[in-house]
């Protein structure tokens, strides 16, 4: 891999909230959306397991990776329609999403939503 290619960021947008911010190869989603402060996803275990960060992926689905996300939140269905977890994707290009789940109405109200501790 070329070290252009490693050093890449790449925009990723909220089309929820229309909201949008710069995201390198090497870094999942959900980390990258500690740059918005109120208005990204809300974070729990930042592994897969817990469910609380799904998204769905609208446009890009060819520009992202994804690892191990629990069954239990994620089907095998559902990954193939996009819908994955951001704690667990990782860009290789643009990428417009959607938030999904019970923590949609906090983003798009706006609400203080971040757990990092």
């Amino acid at each position: 891999m070329r070290e252009e290619d490693i050093n890449s960021k790449y925009n990723i947008t909220i089309v929820d909230t229309d909201v949008t911010f710069k995201c390198a190869r090497e870094t999942h989603l959900l980390e990258g959306m500690r740059s918005l402060g109120q208005k990204g996803i809300p974070s729990g275990c930042h592994g897969g397991g817990c469910g609380i960060c799904k998204i769905k992926i609208l446009s890009g689905r060819n520009s992202y990776i994804t690892k191990t996300m629990s069954r239990t939140h994620i089907s095998e269905e559902e990954e193939k329609k996009g819908i994955v977890l951001a704690c667990r994707v990782f860009p290789k290009g643009d990428i417009q999403l959607n938030v999904v789940g019970k923590i949609k109405r906090k983003i798009l109200s706006g609400q203080k939503i971040w757990n990092f501790s």
